[in-house]
C-alpha cells in the first residue's frame, strides 16, 4: 500500500495515470532506478500479505496508525541527518491534508479493515482501480479529453470489478464480505479524490519533504481514532508483530515511498504507470505463494480485466492535428 501519490501536472491530452503516479520528465530507466523502482514493488507488493499477517496480531485501525507514526519517525530522521527538515507553509496545508487525510489514513484504515474480512491478493487488485474514478471526474468536471483507447481501459478495468463483485464471486447475503468489497471501492475513489486534486492543484515543497508531515497527520488522526473506536493497544507484542510492523511502518512505507520519489525523477509518468500495476500482481502472487491464497476464477479474470484496463488507460493520449498536416518546430 502505498505512501504517496501522484505530483501534480497540469490539465493536458495525457493518459489519466494509474495510482501511484509521480509526474516528472526524464529519461529511460536505468539501473539505479530500475533497482529503486523493482525494490519499491516489491516491497508494496509484500505490503498486503504482510498487513494480512499483521491483522492476526493487531487490530486494523491500531496497526495503521501505528504504520504511519513509524514511518513518519523514520522520514524525520533520515532528513533531520540531513538537515532538510523543512517545515510546511501555507500554501502546502491543502496538499498535506489530500495526501494525510485521504490517501493516507482513509485508504489505509478502509484497507485494514477490508482484509480482516478479505484475502490480500483481492483487496490489493480492488484498491487499485482509481482510475475508474478518476477519469469520468477528469472528463465531466475539468474538461479533460481522452482517447478511445483510453476509455474502452477504463471500461475493461469496470468489468473486472463487475467480475469481482458478481453473485458467483462473492456471496451477496454476506453482509460483512459485501461491506468489506464496498470499503475497498471507497479506500480506492478517495484516492482518486487525491490524485485529482493534485492534478489541479500545486504546493511549494517537494513531495519528499511533505511526506513527513503527511504521515504525521495521518497517524494524529488515527491513534485517538484507534482509541476510540478498538480501546486501548491490541498488539500482542509477539516477534511476528514486531516484524509486521517494522515491515509495514519504516520499509514500506518509508522507504518505499522516497524509492519511487528517486526513480519516477528519471521515468516517464507513463511508463511509471504501467510500471506501477506490478504491485497489485506482485501482492497477489505473493498471498498465493506465503497465504496460501488459493486465486480463483473469478479474481483470476477479474484481476486481468482490471491490470489490463488500467495499462490501457495510462496509455498516453495523441492529438489529432486538423487536416492530418504535421506540426512544424
Amino acid at each position: 500500500m502505498p505512501a504517496s501519490t501522484a505530483v501534480a501536472s497540469p490539465p493536458a491530452c495525457h493518459a489519466l495515470p494509474a495510482p501511484p503516479v509521480l509526474r516528472r520528465r526524464g529519461a529511460a530507466v536505468g539501473s539505479p532506478p530500475a533497482l529503486l523502482l523493482g525494490g519499491a514493488i516489491l516491497l508494496w507488493g509484500a505490503n498486503w500479505p504482510v498487513m494480512k499477517l499483521g491483522l492476526g496480531h493487531v487490530s486494523p485501525l491500531w496497526f495503521s496508525a501505528l504504520r504511519f507514526a513509524t514511518g513518519a519517525a523514520c522520514l524525520f530522521a533520515w532528513q533531520a541527518a540531513r538537515g532538510a527538515i523543512r517545515r510546511p507553509r501555507g500554501a502546502d496545508l491543502p496538499v498535506i491534508a489530500s495526501i494525510g487525510l485521504l490517501q493516507m489514513m482513509l485508504f489505509t484504515a478502509l484497507g485494514a479493515v477490508a482484509m480482516t474480512h478479505l484475502p490480500a491478493g483481492r483487496s490489493a487488485i480492488l484498491s487499485y482501480t482509481t482510475p475508474i474514478w478518476v477519469v469520468p471526474v477528469a472528463v465531466l468536471v475539468f474538461g479533460e479529453r481522452i482517447s478511445r483507447t483510453q476509455w474502452a481501459g477504463i471500461g475493461l478495468a469496470a468489468l473486472g470489478v463487475l467480475t469481482l463483485f458478481s453473485p458467483h464471486a462473492i456471496d451477496w447475503r454476506d453482509g460483512a464480505v459485501l461491506g468489506a468489497h464496498a470499503m475497498l471501492l471507497a479506500a480506492s475513489a478517495a484516492w482518486a479524490a487525491c490524485i485529482l486534486h493534485l492534478r489541479y492543484g500545486r504546493s511549494a515543497a517537494s513531495a519528499v519533504e511533505l511526506a513527513p508531515w503527511q504521515m504525521l497527520l495521518a497517524a494524529a488522526v488515527l491513534l485517538p481514532l484507534a482509541l476510540a473506536v478498538e480501546g486501548p493497544f491490541t498488539g500482542d507484542g509477539t516477534a511476528t508483530f514486531w516484524a509486521c510492523l517494522i515491515f509495514v511502518g519504516p520499509l514500506a512505507t518509508a522507504f518505499g515511498f522516497c524509492a519511487v520519489n528517486a526513480a519516477s525523477r528519471r521515468v516517464p509518468a507513463s511508463r511509471m504507470s504501467t510500471l506501477m500495476l506490478a504491485v497489485p500482481v506482485t501482492g497477489l502472487a505473493i498471498a498465493a505463494a506465503t497465504l496460501h491464497e488459493a486465486p480463483g476464477p473469478d479474481l483470476i479474470l477479474g484481476a486481468l480485466a482490471i491490470v489490463l484496463g488500467i495499462a490501457a488507460s495510462a496509455v498516453p493520449a495523441r492529438l489529432t492535428l486538423p487536416n492530418r498536416t504535421k506540426a512544424r518546430i
